[in-house]
Formats: structure tokens, C-alpha cells, sequence
């Protein structure tokens, strides 16, 4: 009879064991733990949270930074309230990422969602990006050359409304059969919109973002609905006290008067990608100038390849703008945290 490599006992050591393996074979989430200090959003978490408790009863909430790690969890590996339930309780990396043992309680998708709906109502997920993009200042990762700015689309579940319906959101209301009071408009996103763009038709809302150019670090955000024009958000992202010198990098998306007035009042350089028209083409020598400004624009290219890629796509199932720009935070932060990761390695 063919003998098979029996089960061992339990051993005290196995789960150590088991943990080093995962280390050997290159767990993402050991690294990001150990190189990303996340107890720099302990203070801000806790200000914005801390509640007195009402009375002696009533359960303990979860750590304050241990519920933001599984909302960096979330974004990174693209998962549901449930599912990231499901994984932490599943996978030994991500406990040891959250710091769980198997003997620890952990927080259920119900408790995730109320986590995220509080840091969304009061705004504190912008003030987490900011205070890790201080972080990375103070590290020494900003490179300060350049910025590029370009958007994304973010994709949400596609609404299935009557005709009316949909010209009544279009002009900005909202129909009496979704009405405020009605179960379903909790079910109804009213903010998003559709576009199209190269023959495929799109759902939801834009991420914009301001990159550094030689860091290729998230320096700033926008989120409109994907109707919006990429030019539209430029001077939401720029800003004088940081961007005053730098040369500015864009598409020729972003070619027009105003885009002009706004890279000029911020004292910039403008690199943006020259435009021809079908009555005046691009001759020689602008063509040459797009290819050479391209190979610097190009780097934003790598921004969202990665969260395409790396971080299992820009599909979110929330609904409303608020949502959605608390979830594009957590997904800029999360690719900042994962960009300095390989920038301090270099």
C-alpha cells in the first residue's frame, strides 16, 4: 500500500512557523505593517472618534487604528463588509497584519460599515491622507520636480431606473418614487452619472489626482461624478503654497483658457500636452514636444495601473459621492502607503 507524509500533532510553535513561511514567500501585509507606522493616525483617530461612554454598560469598541487597518485591508484587496469579515478570520496574514490572535474577537462586517460611515460623516478620511502625506514629507519621499494630474473612472453598482426617473436625477432632484423617506432611497445613488469614453460606457465617478512626478506619490484628490470633464477638477487640485515652480504635466484633456488662468495663478509651469484641431494639426516640432513631455506624464499611468492591477480594480459597491470620495481616499492612502514601501527600498 502507497504510504502518503502523515499529519504532525499540533505543535506550540506551528502557527510561528507557519508565519515565517509567509514571510519567506513574500506576504505583502507583513512588509506593509512593518514599514508603514500606523500609529501616526492614532491621535487623529481618536480625537475624531473618542465618545464618553453614557453610562458603566455597553461593550468596548475596537481599537481605533486596528478598524482603520481592516478598512486598508478593504481597499487593498478590493473586498465587501463580509468579506473581509470571512478573510480575517480565514487567513493568518491578515491577523497578524491586525495583530489578532486566533483567541481574539473579530469585528463583523456590520461593525466594519459603521466604522467607515462615521469617519465618512465627519470628513476624517481627507485628514488621514493628509497626515500621512506629512508622514512621507517628513520622510524625505516627496521629490518635488513635478506634478502630474489625471483622473480615473470609479465604477458603482449601475441603477436600473424608469425613464422619467433617470431625467428627473439628470437635472439634479429626486423622484417621488425614490423620494427621502422611501426604503429605496437608500438603495438609489442619485449622485452618479453616466459617460462614455472610447466606444465603452461607464457608471459612477472619477477619482482625480495631482501626483508627484518623480516620486509618483498621491499629493491630491477631487471626486466628481464621471460626467465631469477631467479639466474641470484642475483647480480643486492645484495649489500655490506647494505647487508654486513646478512644472505641471497633464493630457490635453486639460488644454483650454481656463486650465491655462489656473495653472498660471499657482505659478506653475505649464507642460500640459499641446492640442491640434482637425483645421490646425500639430505640426513637427509640438509633435516632438508631446513625446518628450509624454514620458514624464506617462508616470500617472503607473498610479492607476497599480490600483487596476495590484489593488483588484476601481469597482465599489457604495453608494453616493460621499462614500465614494471616502473610499477613493482610502484607496489613494493605500497606494501611497504601498508606493513608499518601494521607494525607501530603492
Amino acid at each position: 500500500m502507497k504510504r502518503f507524509k502523515r499529519h504532525r500533532d499540533y505543535g506550540f510553535f506551528d502557527q510561528d512557523i507557519r508565519l515565517s513561511r509567509l514571510t519567506q514567500l513574500g506576504d505583502p501585509l507583513e512588509r506593509l505593517g512593518r514599514e508603514v507606522d500606523f500609529e501616526v493616525f492614532r491621535e487623529l483617530l481618536t480625537d475624531g472618534l473618542h465618545r464618553e461612554p453614557a453610562g458603566k454598560g455597553g461593550r468596548l469598541p475596537y481599537d481605533y487604528v486596528l478598524m482603520f487597518k481592516v478598512l486598508i485591508l478593504q481597499r487593498y484587496y478590493n473586498l465587501s463588509d463580509d468579506q473581509v469579515e470571512f478573510q480575517i478570520n480565514d487567513r493568518m496574514s491578515f491577523m497578524r497584519f491586525l495583530g489578532l490572535t486566533i483567541s481574539d474577537d473579530v469585528p463583523d462586517s456590520r461593525t466594519v460599515w459603521n466604522f467607515r460611515e462615521r469617519i465618512t460623516d465627519i470628513g476624517l478620511v481627507d485628514k488621514c491622507f493628509e497626515r500621512f502625506l506629512g508622514e512621507l514629507a517628513r520622510l524625505g519621499l516627496i521629490v518635488n520636480e513635478g506634478r502630474i494630474v489625471d483622473a480615473s473612472f470609479v465604477e458603482v453598482p449601475r441603477q436600473r431606473n424608469s425613464r422619467d426617473d433617470n431625467k428627473t436625477i439628470k437635472e439634479g432632484g429626486i423622484p417621488e418614487s425614490i423620494a427621502e423617506h422611501t426604503p429605496r432611497r437608500a438603495q438609489k445613488d442619485v449622485e452618479a452619472r453616466w459617460t462614455k469614453k472610447n466606444g465603452v460606457n461607464y457608471f459612477g465617478y472619477k477619482n482625480h489626482v495631482k501626483a508627484d512626478s518623480g516620486s509618483k506619490l498621491i499629493l491630491r484628490y477631487v471626486t466628481t461624478d464621471a460626467s465631469v470633464h477631467d479639466s474641470q477638477a484642475l483647480e480643486a487640485l492645484l495649489d500655490k503654497s506647494t505647487d508654486e515652480g513646478q512644472p505641471m504635466h497633464g493630457d490635453s484633456a486639460y488644454v483650454g483658457k481656463e486650465q491655462e488662468q489656473a495653472i498660471g495663478k499657482t505659478g506653475m509651469k505649464n507642460h500640459v500636452h499641446e492640442k491640434g484641431y482637425r483645421n490646425k494639426p500639430l505640426d513637427d516640432a509640438q509633435k516632438a514636444s508631446n513625446r518628450t513631455k509624454s514620458k514624464t506624464r506617462a508616470r500617472v499611468e503607473h498610479i492607476f495601473g497599480f490600483m487596476e492591477m495590484s489593488m483588484n480594480g476601481m469597482y465599489l459597491h457604495v453608494i453616493g459621492k460621499a462614500r465614494v470620495h471616502a473610499m477613493n481616499g482610502l484607496m489613494n492612502i493605500t497606494y501611497n502607503m504601498f508606493r513608499s514601501i518601494q521607494l525607501r527600498a530603492i
